[in-house]
């Protein structure tokens, strides 16, 4: 009994992790990094008012490059030749607007993917909620099954507390991968506010 409840107390406290180590305001939030729920327009861009420049959606050439260098298929290095070619045919005083135009463009984009990742991660973390408290009964049912008298009498483990002991060791295996994954996929929030960073400062220093 000891011998099991040692290695699986443990476990259980590695499955809980850094995320669970301290109270969060947001339960479902369970990155290391600090939770930002929505973004601006102006936290990125200096530029002229976007809100003056038109609606980007009704810039057809616009539209078109601020999904193209929104999209992380584009390396950013990429980017600077794009600008490059779409502002050299601008007239200079279609110039600010039409750029302005591409940066809300890109704005909505990255912002719009952003808010998938974000909910993707709430659910995410949901779903580990419900394992871990799923992984501690069948931790307990396995204790209770090790702990029945007939359990100490049999020459044999009884197939139930071997399917119980499987499912466990099957389930913890599975949270911890997940849990793994996780650390991966809270970066994606943080690097795509930088690639909207780094392009806005692109579009700028063009207009």
């Amino acid at each position: 009994m000891t011998q099991f409840l040692i290695p699986a107390l443990a476990a259980l406290c590695l499955l809980a992790g850094p995320a669970t180590a301290q109270p969060r305001a947001d339960p479902d939030w369970p990155c290391v990094q600090r939770k930002v729920t929505s973004l601006s327009p102006g936290q990125f861009w200096t530029g002229p008012d976007i809100a003056a420049a038109g609606a980007w959606g009704d810039d057809t050439d616009a539209a078109v490059l601020a999904q193209k260098v929104a999209s992380r298929r584009t390396d950013l290095a990429q980017v600077d030749p794009l600008l490059d070619e779409y502002a050299a045919k601008l007239a200079p005083a279609d110039k600010a607007n039409a750029l302005t135009r591409v940066y809300a463009g890109v704005f909505e984009v990255l912002n719009g993917e952003r808010d998938k990742v974000m909910n993707g991660i709430s659910r995410y973390a949901q779903g580990q909620r419900r394992m871990a408290e799923r992984i501690r009964e069948e931790a307990d049912q396995v204790s209770q099954t090790k702990d029945a008298p007939s359990a100490s009498d049999a020459r044999e483990m009884p197939k139930e507390q071997s399917d119980l002991e499987t499912k466990f060791a099957w389930d913890r295996r599975i949270f911890q991968e997940r849990s793994q994954s996780l650390t991966y996929v809270c970066e994606v929030p943080q690097l795509l506010e930088q690639r909207l960073g780094e392009i806005a400062r692109k579009i700028q220093a063009r207009l």
